[in-house]
């Protein structure tokens, strides 16, 4: 269960930030950055966040009540930011979600009270180190599980970047993107088989690269059958 243990070494100005959306092959990267007093931290650890945990183990309809809850909590200031799938392919996915986390962070340093705005920005970020953020960091790996900013964070994070996945769906029927949320299960290899990729796939990755080489051929193939 998520605690405050590390919030509470890091002292008031301390943020969590965590990513969703690194494994699929179409949307973009999603990051938050979640931030409230500490001296406000353990009356929200054991009474409305007392459910916050890494969002990995929640079901979505648990997820969507605790981001409600979270977003709605006084003095709890928090941004969500993203990286689009060009940004992915310009980059690379590592290098996109580091931005996506930097422009979450800065985000939420806009957003802070002015009482707030004055205290130096630290940052509690899962996983490992990332370098380019705007303000001293501390890593801590599987901290979506170990520190309540960064478990609240990942429940922003994830519940944006399955509302964008709702988005994509409308846009683009026939994917199924609003149920694998654009992993690459079997249905959507079948589906990008069938339909080919659309703006929202990430071109740089294996199975999209690999559809795109196969429809390359084969439509080389055509244009040598179809020669005189």
């Amino acid at each position: 269960m998520a605690g405050i243990q590390f919030e509470c070494e890091m002292g008031d100005g301390v943020m969590g930030i965590d990513e969703a959306g690194r494994g699929p092959i179409a949307g973009g990267v999603f990051a938050a950055a979640v931030s409230v007093p500490i001296a406000e931290a353990e009356a929200l650890l054991n009474g409305a966040w007392s459910g916050v945990d890494d969002s990995k183990k929640l079901t979505a309809k648990k997820r969507d009540a605790l981001a409600d809850v979270i977003k709605s909590t006084p003095h709890c200031s928090w941004a969500v930011a993203s990286a689009s799938p060009a940004e992915i392919d310009s980059l690379n996915i590592l290098r996109a979600t580091h931005l996506a986390m930097r422009r979450a962070a800065e985000a939420l340093v806009e957003k802070l009270p002015q009482e707030r705005a004055a205290l130096p920005p630290k940052i509690l970020v899962d996983g490992l180190a990332v370098p380019t953020l705007p303000f001293p960091s501390r890593n801590i790996v599987k901290g979506d599980s170990k520190s309540l900013l960064i478990a609240a964070a990942s429940i922003l994070a994830k519940t944006a970047r399955d509302a964008d996945c709702l988005r994509m769906d409308t846009l683009y029927p026939g994917y199924g993107f609003a149920v694998h949320k654009g992993y690459p299960t079997a249905a959507h290899i079948a589906a990008l088989e069938r339909l080919g990729p659309c703006p929202e796939h990430r071109m740089s990755f294996g199975p999209v690269v690999r559809h795109s080489k196969c429809m390359e051929r084969i439509g080389e193939l055509e244009l040598l059958v179809t020669e005189p």
